[in-house]
């Protein structure tokens, strides 16, 4: 769907924002909390560090909370104009929908944010 070397195909396939073809994360998509956001140290294929600098992750928690914004905010006017909800039923729809979209949202919080700072290199193969 993306091209190779845009930040997109790196975001939407948890690829190496360097090089675009190693794994950034250990495993796939699970719902285990010790699994979730399991990183490799180095890019399988081209050994960049995903661990630039001590605590470089904590900067995902900003992009993380935008992305809980937004899903609470199209939530709840889905269910307000579309599903005619009363308020409680809409506090509840965000609630559910947070907590099941929330392992999601942490992978994608730190995809996004790696992204930010590192571009595609093809040479660094």
């Amino acid at each position: 769907m993306f091209k190779k070397g845009t930040k997109l195909y790196s975001i939407s396939n948890a690829k190496c924002p360097r090089c675009h073809e190693g794994e950034f994360f250990e495993n796939r998509f699970t719902y285990n909390p010790n699994k979730i956001t399991k990183l490799h140290d180095n890019c399988p294929k081209c050994n960049f560090k995903y661990m630039m600098e001590p605590s470089f992750f904590y900067g995902a928690m900003y992009v993380n909370y935008g992305i809980t914004v937004a899903l609470s905010i199209a939530t709840f006017v889905l269910s307000t104009l579309i599903l005619n909800l009363t308020l409680l039923q809409c506090f509840a729809a965000i609630t559910f929908i947070l907590i099941v979209l929330a392992p999601f949202n942490m992978r994608l919080s730190r995809i996004i944010w790696i992204n930010m700072f590192v571009s595609y290199n093809e040479n660094k193969k």
